[in-house]
């Protein structure tokens, strides 16, 4: 089955406006996109260096399952934070791991 992106964009859209209801967003920040694994057998050493030579800084989330993909600091606009996630997704998809959304960084 294939990815949605406009389905993904459209969430990201949508959640960007939600979070701009209920607090002051900045005008930069480091952006984390959140990625779980669906195989177990997927590589995680591949999609971190992969997502490194990409930009991105990775880590992994303590629940054992995801993976964090930050990048930044950017604009904090839906446009910005969109075209980030989407170059991740993409590459994240690839070595089946699958976007599980997107927040700023702390």
């Amino acid at each position: 089955m294939s990815h949605n992106y406009e389905t993904q964009r459209r969430e990201t859209y949508a959640t960007f406006k939600e979070a701009g209801k209920a607090v002051k967003l900045p005008k930069e920040a480091v952006v984390d996109y959140l990625f779980f694994i669906e195989e177990l057998d997927a590589s995680w050493t591949v999609l971190e260096k992969t997502l490194q030579a990409a930009g991105f800084k990775t880590r992994r989330h303590k629940d054992g399952m995801t993976i964090i993909a930050s990048y930044g600091p950017i604009p904090v606009t839906p446009e910005d934070i969109w075209k980030h996630e989407r170059t991740a997704t993409t590459i994240a998809l690839k070595h089946d791991f699958y976007p599980d959304g997107w927040e700023l960084a702390e």
